[in-house]
């Protein structure tokens, strides 16, 4: 049986038409079932679930990427401090490509799990950067508090998972810095974590809560 979840998270993609759509429950660790939607680089819709345990380290990520004439499926599954990983795909998600004027995707997953950090970043979900804030104490941290962070970055709408070295920085109240390799972006975040205004990639509709949280 499906648990119901008590929270419910919107993005407005602000550098492409999209949206990402996410239900979930915090109150220990992070349980989240989410839709993200876009039309570039070709139109797809990505359905995922993530769970962390306690101390907000990702323990389970699975993502299905579907559009026309293809499907991959992704499970990134941590145990004994080592991801596994688990890929399937149908149709042509390259033909898809070429015919936008794409270059072609690489494959689902990743050759070399060792290499990936604990904190998972799926591309275009500003819920995914929450994970390193909470687990690293940053929410509510003192200004010029800094963090650098091994993610596992999900690419999309490939679904292959990259090594990518990140950090955080508290710039004041609900305000950090993020920044990977020559990209950096002032994020605005509410007082749980979540992005709130990814300048050139994401803003937040008002957030809405039930009783049973």
């Amino acid at each position: 049986m499906v648990a119901v979840l008590p929270r419910a998270l919107i993005w407005q993609r602000l550098d492409t038409t999209g949206v990402e759509q996410v239900n979930l429950a915090d109150r220990s660790g992070l349980t989240a079932r989410g839709t993200a939607v876009a039309v570039d680089p070709v139109p797809y819709a990505c359905r995922y679930e993530l769970f962390t345990d306690e101390s907000w380290v990702c323990a389970r990520f699975d993502a299905i990427a579907e559009g026309a004439g293809w499907l991959r499926t992704l499970r990134m599954e941590r145990a004994g401090g080592r991801w596994r990983v688990t890929t399937a795909e149908q149709g042509d998600l390259d033909a898809a490509l070429r015919a936008g004027g794409h270059p072609t995707a690489q494959p689902p997953g990743c050759e070399d799990p060792d290499r990936l950090g604990v904190d998972v970043d799926l591309a275009g979900s500003p819920l995914t950067n929450t994970l390193p804030l909470r687990r690293l104490g940053l929410v509510g941290a003192p200004p010029g508090t800094s963090r650098s962070v091994e993610a596992a970055w999900v690419l999309l709408p490939s679904l292959a998972v990259v090594p990518a070295t990140q950090s955080y920085e508290v710039l004041g109240p609900g305000t950090v810095r993020y920044a990977s390799g020559s990209f950096a972006a002032e994020l605005r975040v509410d007082g749980d974590g979540y992005v709130t205004h990814y300048p050139g990639l994401a803003a937040a509709a008002p957030p809405t809560s039930s009783t049973a949280r």
